[in-house]
């Protein structure tokens, strides 16, 4: 897995291991006490188009507490979209052949209590933040390759994630283990046969 780093391995496995000790010993997950605030890739899919290769998505996401704390307080926060198209090999490490990548910047402006999102370079602004929030969780028919050939193997590996990188070097150094701030999936997903 190219993309997935290995402290966010070493996070899911270890709440891997506790919802299972949670179900053990019968206690209720943080799923089943309901709603809490997290991510979830609801829909993937491709598609072989006249424009190349087109992905669609649609993404659950809820902020945590702390992450709209920090919005309020005037912080901004990143969520990049990724997808990367590979080429299947028996022979070799399969081949990257493009990566595509999406970034939204989000801040509220307390004088016009207005939420702003940019996206390359143009911004626009929100009355809510479930406004906001809407235009990144779906994306539809997303050209992500120019060409793909119909007989090659291909697959794309996407991944939507908060990209605590962006966060003010102060606050970076205090997240290190706050589940809160690690909003992040990834899956892999066939390129299906097509035109």
């Amino acid at each position: 897995m190219p993309l997935l780093r290995r402290r966010d391995l070493l996070q899911r496995s270890a709440s891997a291991l506790l919802t299972a000790a949670l179900t053990l010993t019968g206690l209720p997950s943080l799923a089943q006490t309901g709603g809490h605030p997290g991510i979830e890739l609801t829909q993937l899919s491709t598609e072989r188009g006249d424009d190349g290769l087109l992905l669609s998505y649609t993404v659950r996401l809820e902020l945590s507490k702390d992450v709209e704390d920090a919005l309020y307080k005037g912080v901004a926060v990143v969520f990049v979209a990724e997808a990367e198209l590979f080429k299947s090999r028996w022979y070799w490490y399969d081949k990257p052949k493009v990566r595509i990548v999406r970034r939204w910047r989000l801040a509220y402006q307390p004088l016009t209590r207005h939420w702003r999102l940019s996206f390359d370079g143009l911004s626009r602004s929100y009355n809510t933040l479930n406004e906001a929030l809407g235009v990144m969780r779906r994306s539809s028919q997303w050209r992500i390759s120019d060409n793909v050939s119909g007989e090659d193997d291909h697959y794309v590996i996407f991944s939507f994630r908060l990209d605590t990188d962006e966060l003010p070097r102060p606050m970076q150094i205090g997240l290190g283990g706050q589940n809160d701030w690690n909003l992040a999936v990834q899956r892999r997903i066939t390129v299906t046969q097509g035109r």
